[in-house]
């Protein structure tokens, strides 16, 4: 990773800045499958927002992302996995990637889903995640 990130335990005071990164980074992919609405994507985060669950992710003392891991009987859901879009493709996004994915302390698969289209989904591929099933706004992958 080209960058030394860190990890720091988000809380509620991080909720609006990173329904902010959200809209942000989802805009362009929201755009082009004609469904962007500011106030629907902050108000969707903001209502399943679990500060426990959640890390800002942090690069030379900046928050520059967040993620989110939720623990379920049979799976783990990572989610709110975002970069802001001034320091993508710059590892970043892989290096948080190997990392969570390395703090799994059991056999349940990492699941996630990524906008139709998105250029997220070759990232996780890269990382062993696979397509499951698809419907019409979202692609859902796993990583067993």
């Amino acid at each position: 990773m080209a960058a030394a990130v860190s990890f720091r335990q988000s809380g509620d005071a991080d909720a609006a800045w990173i329904a902010d990164l959200r809209a942000e980074v989802m805009r362009p992919d929201l755009e082009r499958l004609d469904i962007f609405d500011p106030l629907w994507v902050r108000e969707r985060f903001l209502r399943g927002f679990v500060p426990h669950n959640t890390r800002l992710i942090v690069v030379d003392g900046e928050a520059v992302g967040s993620v989110a891991v939720r623990s379920e009987p049979g799976e783990h859901w990572i989610e709110h996995f975002y970069i802001a879009t001034a320091h993508q493709g710059r590892g970043i996004g892989g290096g948080v990637l190997r990392r969570v994915l390395g703090e799994r302390a059991d056999s349940r698969p990492f699941r996630l889903n990524v906008l139709r289209g998105s250029a997220a989904r070759t990232l996780y591929e890269r990382h062993g995640f696979r397509f499951e099933h698809a419907d019409e706004i979202d692609v859902f992958m796993v990583a067993p």
